[in-house]
């Protein structure tokens, strides 16, 4: 190769000489996510891995999510077999505890109730054209769930990640902003008022026992979430076996901390400009809002009703804390909980439809899984 010839591959290598107006738009969205994640302290753990992914995989030539990129390695290594997100869960497992679910077991349904925005989300998907394994993947996004989103879409629609990962994770963020109105319009200050009973201590026996039974139970019935409840339940076993405390700290910190940097970094990476500025796009992120929206709308109204049944016992507000966005989730019912009654603390009894949300939504991961995949 002669000297022209290097100096013209050179100039070609310049990425100023390839950059678009998409790269600037996905860098100015990679840039608010960072700020979003630093200043208004959404989800930073998340938003501010996935905003600077989101400007690498848009700076031109480079190509970080290319074969033998830098990014598309951890991808493939992490994402594309569903790696992360279960590691993910089991660091979540060793941070949950169950306790508020096991002293209450009846605000299982709450959690259960919520998930129903991921099925009329998923219809909806439908309805507007998109195939059955996009609609699987839009749907789950009402569960609030990250790690589960993204675990669905690398089954089902590997190019549908950027989007729906960052429609969970920001509305996931944006908890205190979404859920407060909806709340508000479905109970009445009177019922918001209610303060519940203190929760009953629950013995080590029984915190031991549920995840072994959740995990044989999910095998059972549904197979196909068996990875996500397994890890999640295997988590929550090391932390309250009470004598392997080396391995419960490793999965809450180092464990999940490491996981969860490429796990952003990757999410980022697939928000590249000719993938990511589309209508559908757009669709997702409106399907997903509305997902959210439903499944917060129908956790309160079941509140409601077993504050009906329950003469007056049930804060119907803990409900909406049956999306799985823990526990910020949980926090929202108790802070509307306390502006009506400033004696009102909800936040341990939201707790048990919160986590509930969360075994709601991988078992609900499973049954697409099972029907789509």
């Amino acid at each position: 190769m002669n000297l022209t010839e290097s100096f013209q591959e050179f100039i070609n290598s310049v990425g100023l000489l390839h950059f678009s107006i998409g790269n600037a738009i996905m860098m100015a969205i990679g840039c608010l996510l960072i700020y979003l994640g630093i200043k208004k302290k959404y989800e930073p753990l998340l938003l501010i891995p996935i905003g600077f992914g989101a400007i690498l995989t848009n700076i031109p030539v480079i190509g970080m999510m290319k074969p033998g990129g830098f990014i598309y390695i951890i991808y493939n290594f992490g994402i594309t077999n569903g790696l992360f997100p279960l590691l993910i869960f089991l660091g979540v497992g060793a941070l949950t505890d169950f306790g508020p679910l096991l002293a209450n077991p009846k605000t299982a349904l709450l959690g259960a109730a919520a998930q129903a925005g991921i099925f009329v989300t998923l219809i909806g998907a439908l309805l507007l054209g998109f195939d059955i394994r996009e609609a699987g993947t839009i749907g789950i996004i009402g569960g609030a769930d990250g790690p589960t989103t993204i675990y669905v879409a690398s089954k089902l629609a590997d190019h549908l990640m950027g989007a729906v990962a960052i429609a969970a994770y920001s509305y996931m963020a944006l908890v205190p902003i979404i859920q407060p109105p909806v709340m508000r319009l479905l109970t009445t200050k009177k019922e918001r008022e209610i303060k519940m009973e203190q929760l009953k201590e629950v013995s080590r026996l029984t915190k031991i026992l549920f995840p072994i039974g959740t995990t044989l139970l999910c095998a059972l019935f549904v197979p196909s979430a068996t990875p996500l409840i397994g890890m999640l339940m295997f988590g929550n076993l090391l932390r309250e076996a009470g004598v392997v405390e080396r391995l419960a700290h490793t999965a809450q910190n180092e464990l999940i901390n490491i996981v969860t940097i490429f796990l952003g970094l990757c999410v980022g990476a697939k928000m590249d400009a000719v993938e990511f500025l589309t209508a559908k796009t757009i669709g997702i992120l409106i399907l997903g809002l509305i997902a959210f929206m439903i499944g917060t709308a129908t956790g309160v109204l079941l509140g409601k009703l077993m504050c009906y049944l329950s003469k007056g016992k049930i804060n119907p507000l803990i409900g909406a804390a049956g999306v799985s966005a823990v526990p910020m989730a949980a926090r929202v019912a108790e802070i509307e909980g306390q502006k009506a009654n400033p004696a009102n603390h909800l936040l341990m009894h939201a707790m048990g439809p919160n986590v509930s949300g969360v075994i709601g939504s991988a078992i609900a991961a499973g049954v697409i899984l099972a029907l789509v995949g």
